[in-house]
This record gives C-alpha cells, sequence and structure tokens, in this order.
C-alpha cells in the first residue's frame, strides 16, 4: 500500500514504482504479537511526514498467521523461502519499488513512528543511515548486559579497526540506505552476519555513512528473541575476521615472520644466555617454523583476498591489478628455485660434512645450525613454488574481471 496521498490505490498499481520514495521493510517470522503494531506506526509515519511509500514485509515462512495479518494492514508481502535473517530482509528489498528502503525489526523494539531523521538525512545524499542506540537510548530491559557492555562495544570497535568505518554502533537493526546503494553492495550472507556485511560493504565501496540516535525499546514479544547472543556475537567475529585477511592471516603472519627472522639470525650465529637460560639450536627450529608459518599466513591473506572479490564478497581491488602486472607466475618460481636450490646447497654441505666424520656422531650445536637453515630454505622454495600457481590459477578471474572493466 502506498501511502501519504488521497488516492494510494493509483500509485500501487505503478509498475515501474518511480513515484515512491520511501520502502520500509520489516524481516518477518511468526510476528503476530507485534507485527500489527509495527506496520501502523510505519503507516502513520509515512501519512504524517507526507512521504509517498510502502511497507513491506519479508516473510520467512511464518505459521502463525503473520502474512495474512500484513496484507489486511495494507502491508506487501514477499515470501523469502531461504531462511535467514539476511535473507528476508534481502528478499523484501530487491522487491522494495521506493527509491529510499529504512529496514527494522518487526519486534517494536525499534519505533517506525519516528523516521524523520533516516529520511532527512537519506534526501541529503547519504548512501546508508545508521541508528545509533548509544546515542538515541537504551531502556531498561531492551538490550542484554552482555550485548550492551561487552558484544556490541567490542564488536563495533573492531569493526572501526579493521575497516575504518564511521560507525559507531554497527549491529543496530533499524538502518536506512537508498536502494541503488544497495545493489552496489551486492550483499551474499543470509544469517545475522548481513547487518556486518552491509555496514563493511559500504565503508570497503567508500559510500556516505552517517548515524543517527536511536531509542531502543524492550520488544513486545511473549516468546524468546530468535537472537542468540553468544552465537550471533560469534558468527558477527567469524564474519568480519574472515572479511579482513589483513588482520586473520597478513598482520599476524608478517609478525611471526620479524620475530622469527630475529631469533633465527641470532641463534644461528650461537646460543643466547639470558639470565643462566640457554637457547640453541632447539629453540633455532622454533624460530624457523615461526618464519614457515608466518611465511604460509601471508600467501593465505593473498588467497583469500582473491577468492573474495572473485566470489562477490569484496569489492575489485586496483592494487591486485598492479600486483599482478609485476608479480607474474615466472616471478615466483624464479624465486622459489633460488631458494630450493641454496637449501640443496647447505644439505650437500652438511652430508660433506657428515662423511668427512665417517658418518659417526656430530655435534648436533654444530650440525642443526647447518641443516636448519638448508631445510627452511628448501620448504620455502617449494612453498613459493606452489603458492605461486595457485595464485596464477586463483588471479584469472581477477586479471579477466579488470580487463573487462577497462574495456568497458
Amino acid at each position: 500500500m502506498i501511502c501519504g496521498m488521497a488516492d494510494p490505490d493509483a500509485i500501487s498499481t505503478t509498475a515501474s514504482g518511480t513515484d515512491v520514495e520511501l520502502t520500509l521493510v520489516m524481516p518477518c517470522l511468526n510476528e503476530t504479537q507485534t507485527l500489527e503494531v509495527c506496520i501502523r506506526k510505519a503507516m502513520d509515519f509515512l501519512a504524517r511526514a507526507q512521504i509517498r511509500g510502502e511497507v513491506v514485509i519479508g516473510d520467512n515462512g511464518s505459521t502463525d498467521g503473520s502474512q495474512e495479518l500484513a496484507r489486511r494492514l495494507g502491508a506487501r508481502v514477499v515470501d523469502v523461502p531461504l531462511r535467514g535473517y539476511g535473507a528476508a530482509v534481502d528478499g523484501a528489498t530487491r522487491a522494495a519499488r521506493g527509491k529510499y528502503v529504512i529496514m527494522g525489526d518487526s519486534d517494536d523494539s525499534y519505533d517506525f513512528s519516528r523516521l524523520e531523521a533516516f529520511v532527512a538525512k537519506l534526501r541529503e545524499g547519504f548512501d546508508l543511515v545508521m541508528g545509533n542506540r548509544f546515542q538515541g537510548g537504551i531502556l531498561p530491559g531492551a538490550m542484554p548486559w552482555k550485548n550492551r557492555h561487552i558484544g556490541n562495544p567490542i564488536l563495533s570497535g573492531i569493526g572501526r579497526l579493521f575497516f575504518h568505518c564511521p560507525a559507531e554502533d554497527f549491529h543496530c537493526g533499524l538502518r536506512g540506505y537508498s536502494l541503488a546503494a544497495f545493489q552496489k553492495m551486492d550483499l551474499q550472507t543470509t544469517g545475522m552476519e548481513f547487518a556486518s556485511e552491509m555496514v563493511i560493504k559500504a565503508t570497503l565501496l567508500r559510500l556516505r555513512i552517517a548515524e543517527v540516535p536511536t531509542t531502543l525499546s524492550p520488544d513486545g514479544r511473549s516468546r524468546p528473541p530468535h537472537l542468540r547472543p553468544w552465537r550471533d556475537g560469534w558468527r558477527h567475529l567469524r564474519f568480519m575476521l574472515l572479511y579482513s585477511p589483513r588482520w586473520l592471516f597478513l598482520y599476524p603472519g608478517l609478525l611471526l615472520i620479524v620475530l622469527g627472522m630475529i631469533v633465527f639470525a641470532r641463534l644461528l650465529a650461537g646460543p643466547v644466555i639470558i639470565q643462566r637460560v640457554r637457547f640453541d639450536v632447539h629453540t633455532l627450529v622454533y624460530a624457523a617454523a615461526a618464519i614457515l608459518i608466518g611465511f604460509q599466513a601471508v600467501f593465505f591473506a593473498l588467497f583469500t583476498k582473491i577468492f573474495a572479490i572473485g566470489a562477490g564478497l569484496l569489492p575489485e581491488d586496483p592494487r591486485l591489478s598492479r600486483l599482478f602486472k609485476f608479480v607474474k607466475l615466472e616471478t615466483g618460481l624464479i624465486a622459489g628455485a633460488i631458494l630450493l636450490l641454496a637449501g640443496m646447497v647447505g644439505t650437500i654441505g652438511a652430508l660433506t660434512w657428515w662423511k668427512n666424520e665417517q658418518f659417526g656422531d656430530l655435534r648436533p650445536q654444530a650440525m642443526l645450525r647447518t641443516v636448519v637453515p638448508a631445510v627452511l630454505s628448501m620448504t620455502l622454495g617449494c612453498q613459493i613454488i606452489f603458492s605461486s600457481f595457485f595464485l596464477s590459477v586463483l588471479g584469472l578471474r581477477t586479471r579477466r574481471g579488470a580487463l573487462k572493466s577497462e574495456e568497458d
């Protein structure tokens, strides 16, 4: 139903939807207790603000009559067979006719009758307008203490650290966005991670993001909410880690490489005694392992970034296109071959030394200072060669996409 006009039916039949400015989207799964009040508040807001708009319910398979209730109240219902919060919002948004969309939970925890600030920011040209519950107020009983004082602050802080997102309340469920921005974000997740993906994608795409104060009230349902704080909190954290190969793989990998090389180089010259504790070839082996793990983590960062771009999870990165112009398969093969050859030379030297000792017992402290670098060099060489082949395979799609973009 289109609100804010004398003759709504004349607009609701418009196929193109160009007359609709605002679509209010609500995901729904068995929400008969609160859905009516949410729809009425939304309709009243559209009429009072004289906005040509509609209410669209993304139903996720309700069995309590939520669909019939919504239709009776004048909302449009979109059946979304794929289960999940993100799937329900995505399905309803794709069916929206409005230029702008405001999404919010249908449990009456957000006030759909007070959306003026969201509309104002959208009309100013912002692509994503986030609600901020910590600025607008959290009423008693509206948010569990672990969410308010642990989960949300930590996850929002990680989001700002990893992605430099300006939003202070990363997981507020009331937010507005332009339909054009939504299409540009090309969101992929179907569960609770959908909320995080939206903010992350908007940030990575350099879309304009704003925040407005929002009040969170206790929901009006008598049953437990669909949200599971610990489980869903972990899902959000896991998603942000997977979405940021730099923090998950690259930075830890570089740290391991640097620390491993410092220890490795120092112990290669001889044992180190710190406060009567002797560090020798045994620690040298662990330093070599740190270098290997670090190199593997760095390559995993590249693997993940290229795969995510190819799968549409991350936007195209011009730096990768430049990297493929200068660092080719042959470059990795040459570097790997050099390390492999150096390791083989070291191995031959160790074997020669053992032969001179009539293949008898050797002093480990001396021999391992030759063997460990040789094994490390050969292992790194093989790792670089295999990783170069795999990067070349992953990069085929990225290079093809970059060439297509240049042609367009």
